[in-house]
């Protein structure tokens, strides 16, 4: 059986440096000097990428001119001036490197420490290293008392709200996996990025890492920008960031509708409850997301879980990260030969809420099949009813519901024996019906998900009771023993 760790740079990389420059027209060009200047083994390319932010005193001339003479940066240039965050969404959407840094144009950071930012990626599961300012490193400029006590009351508020113990969330130098920030949808336009990036990034269980660095602060006559103002403003935005669940730009998989299941963690717990009795020793979970379930049933002797989704899969690879047991792997329902290296690996396979997303069901069960070994045992979830097919079907790509015994027909033409169905989850259809077929969302409220979680320990003992069908089917089935 492959076995799959927790992807690592073992190759010099590519490095995009993403640079919003405002009225900098005396710093800019040594700025960019002291980018182009860094050298390291595991950096085969700088990729620059510098936002003109509708500067006014002659920045944009600086700019175009050493743009015209350095193939490696890539000048963009708005049109109005829209702030710092704004200059940083349009720079990633440019960038190309596997890891990307945050780099500003006043002289006040030092590309040299990129070195030791560095480090985490290659050496451990970094998905993001901050550079702290506030870490013992070798020097630092000594400047204002109360700007310095202000950047600690963020960071200490904005580690309340996400969990986190960074020193210095305020920092320019954030290092991310260009994949994972190019996932993340920046809203700020302005200085207010930094806490929102952060909070984001925690939500999305990002693993972190803070390196010291070397810090250069600026005086206000020698051109500082960020005031009281801003700090107030940044405390709205840390606890904007905590109420709102804003971390997935729109995709292919419906990833911003499926996360914000994620604060039903009961019905998780409830779902896990159900099935756990017919799961076994070896376990091949298809479709794992975030790892809702995963987290119910581990650990195991042998435990894969599986998605599609790439943002998914960094996120299991993080959960993976110290649990030897715990295996994670691309792999595709409707792909048979995904398939071929698990051929009868397990006892158990689980699929709950992916086959409905498939046009070729009945071939995506016998790859589930084909997984299983003589007498190991199917668990399936699916969608009941085409009668309730609304819009919240449509967001999360359903190809359609099922009914009862259209389950049971497929699974016998699979090859799977002994198979049992039961209804599932009969409390969540009047808010399925009201939210999709009435009010025709494609989302569900966080207080409506709040509601629903709050309650689901007591409506799960009363499920049964309810006179209609339940929301999901969950059905069983065995490949039969060796005769």
């Amino acid at each position: 059986m492959p076995e799959h760790f927790p992807k690592e740079f073992n190759s010099p990389i590519t490095l995009s440096v993403l640079m919003p420059v405002y009225n900098e027209r005396f710093l800019v060009a040594a700025s960019i000097q002291r980018v182009l200047a860094f050298a390291h083994p595991l950096v085969a390319k700088i990729e620059l990428i510098v936002v003109n932010d509708k500067s006014t005193d002659g920045t944009g001339d600086i700019l175009r001119d050493i743009a015209a003479a350095q193939p490696h940066i890539r000048l963009i240039e708005h049109e109005k001036n829209q702030g710092k965050g704004a200059a940083i969404r349009t720079a990633i959407q440019a960038a190309t490197g596997e890891l990307t840094i945050i780099q500003d144009a006043d002289l006040e950071y030092y590309p040299e420490d990129w070195a030791v930012m560095l480090r985490p990626f290659f050496e451990s599961n970094a998905d993001v290293v901050y550079g702290s300012r506030l870490l013992s490193s070798d020097y630092r400029r000594v400047l204002y008392f109360w700007h310095s006590v202000g950047n600690r009351l963020l960071t200490l508020l904005s580690n309340m709200m996400t969990d986190l113990n960074l020193t210095d969330m305020e920092t320019c130098y954030k290092m991310v996996r260009t994949e994972l920030l190019k996932s993340i949808p920046i809203r700020s336009n302005d200085f207010r990025l930094e806490p929102e990036l952060t909070a984001k990034l925690a939500k999305r269980g990002a693993v972190m890492y803070e390196v010291p660095i070397r810090y250069a602060g600026r005086t206000y006559q020698e051109g500082k920008k960020i005031g009281f103002a801003d700090g107030m403003a940044a405390v709205a935005a840390i606890i904007r960031w905590k109420l709102i669940d804003d971390i997935y730009c729109d995709d292919e998989y419906g990833s911003s509708i499926l996360t914000s299941l994620n604060h039903v963690r009961k019905f998780s717990a409830w779902m896990a409850r159900c099935i756990s009795p017919c799961v076994g020793t070896r376990v091949l979970e298809i479709g794992a997301g975030i790892g809702n379930l995963t987290r119910h049933l581990m650990p195991r002797e042998t435990y894969v879980a599986t998605d599609i989704n790439r943002h998914y899969l960094a996120y299991l690879r993080n959960v993976a990260f110290g649990k030897p047991y715990l295996r994670v792997a691309e792999l595709d329902l409707a792909n048979a030969a995904g398939f071929k290296p698990f051929e009868s690996s397990f006892d158990t396979v689980i699929c709950l809420n992916v086959l409905e997303h498939i046009t070729n069901d009945l071939n995506g069960l016998k790859n589930m099949y084909c997984a299983l070994e003589p007498g190991g045992k199917v668990i399936v979830l699916v969608p009941q009813g085409q009668h309730l097919y609304c819009s919240l079907d449509r967001v999360l790509g359903h190809v359609k519901r099922y009914n009862r015994q259209e389950l049971i027909t497929l699974m016998q033409q699979a090859g799977f024996v002994n198979i049992q169905v039961r209804d599932f989850n009969k409390f969540g259809v009047p808010g399925w019906i009201f939210n999709g077929r009435l009010l025709k969302r494609e989302y569900f409220s966080r207080v409506q998900l709040k509601i629903y979680n709050m309650l689901t320990p007591v409506m799960a003992l009363f499920d049964n009771a309810f006179p209609w069908i339940g929301l999901s089917l969950i059905a069983t089935g065995e490949k039969p023993p060796r005769s």
